[in-house]
């Protein structure tokens, strides 16, 4: 029987996951026509007269195809089948000009997400951004059309789950709805994949952005089981100081404490990256103290030693860490030191154009500092303007 139609209006996303799976990869290793007819025919539960229908061919045709009995050599035939069935010809042995140029995207598509990583880490987010957009764009127009591959979807995942994360960094927060849009369709592709690791990565970076748009419950929820999930203890390293800060702004006191407690503790057995060193869990612990009610501690805290960086630190981590300073030397009642962080961060903001740093400033300089939020106001403005040009 054939599939019913709302399944086939759902063809090229089911047929795109259904081929990604180790044992559709198996069959179509082997470019047996036969053997990834009868595969076709599992995934829909369709009888070889509904395949044949759909190939133009009669059903004793298509059982002599899977039986062996009939052989296909003509490229035209195996390109006809490849279309059909959603398939990339060359799976079938068939290359052209732009199956050639799919592939060789592929090869550096893995290229393209490292560099922008390393482009977002060193505070270039919005290069980051430019990047990305073309190679998402391009495999997700492949897998509208069905034609996917395991290695293609799992860049497709890794390049949503990169676009996502720099689109948090040079978002506004009305507009953040947008990153968090795209981790969660990295979080939805990393299903296919049995890999522990790339699902608390999702996982992980998914749940932040998720605390950046306000939704603090979900990104816990996120973020824990990232932190369930972690294969190793690197992974869950890198999964709890975003846990801390989400727990922070739930008002969660015993989850950040803990979460907090054991990052450090995890500290001297891993190695350190932009969130697992002692600058950004110290301003974690800053910002995470005050928001859950304890700001004589984060006072005390920040009057203490400044930690020693271990790492370079990211730019963007500058700024955060003025601006929670800054915020603690506010309820210090230290106005004039509070003004010269704050100062600082907006202009330092501006020039990495961190729209999302510069709405933090406005909210810790507030009506106490008048100077510094209109300054933090126009930088805004000028972001906003620049990014609807």
């Amino acid at each position: 029987m054939a599939a019913p139609d709302n399944l086939r209006q759902r063809s090229g996303r089911l047929l795109s996951w259904h081929w990604a799976t180790p044992e559709a990869q198996a069959v179509l290793a082997t470019r047996d026509v036969g053997a990834i007819l009868r595969y076709y025919r599992r995934v829909y539960a369709e009888s070889q007269s509904a395949t044949g229908e759909r190939l133009g061919y009669d059903k004793t045709y298509v059982s002599a195809l899977e039986l062996g009995k009939r052989r296909l050599a003509d490229v035209g035939s195996l390109r006809h089948i490849a279309e059909q069935l959603s398939l990339p010809p060359h799976v079938l042995g068939v290359t052209d000009l732009a199956d050639t140029d799919h592939r060789a995207m592929c090869q550096f598509g893995h290229s393209t997400i490292r560099l922008a990583e390393i482009a977002r880490q060193t505070g270039h987010a919005a290069e980051a951004v430019a990047e990305l957009w073309p190679l998402v764009a391009r495999l997700e127009a492949r897998a509208r059309d069905g034609y996917i591959e395991r290695e293609v979807l799992r860049l497709l995942a890794e390049a949503r789950l990169g676009l996502g994360t720099a689109l948090g960094n040079v978002l506004p927060e009305e507009r953040l709805a947008t990153a968090a849009h795209w981790t969660a369709k990295s979080l939805e592709v990393t299903k296919a994949f049995d890999d522990p690791t790339l699902t608390a990565t999702a996982l992980r970076m998914h749940g932040n952005e998720l605390r950046k748009l306000g939704l603090a419950g979900a990104a816990v929820q996120r973020l824990a089981q990232a932190a369930s999930v972690a294969p190793n203890i690197a992974d869950r390293a890198a999964v709890l100081p975003l846990l801390a800060r989400a727990a922070g702004v739930l008002g969660n006191q015993a989850l950040f404490d803990r979460a907090v407690r054991e990052v450090h503790q995890l500290m001297d057995t891993v190695d350190h990256t932009s969130l697992v060193n002692p600058v950004a869990l110290h301003e974690i612990h800053l910002r995470g103290l005050i928001s859950t009610g304890r700001a004589r501690e984060a006072i005390r805290l920040a009057e203490g030693p400044v930690p020693s960086p271990t790492i370079t630190v990211a730019p963007q981590w500058r700024v955060i860490e003025l601006i929670t300073t800054g915020r603690v030397r506010l309820l210090a009642g230290d106005r004039h030191g509070a003004t010269q962080l704050l100062e600082t961060a907006v202009q330092q903001a501006r020039a990495q154009r961190l729209p999302h740093q510069l709405q933090r400033v406005l909210r810790a300089g507030g009506e106490a500092l008048p100077q510094v939020t209109s300054a933090a106001s126009l930088a805004l403005e000028e972001l906003r303007t620049e990014m609807a040009a």
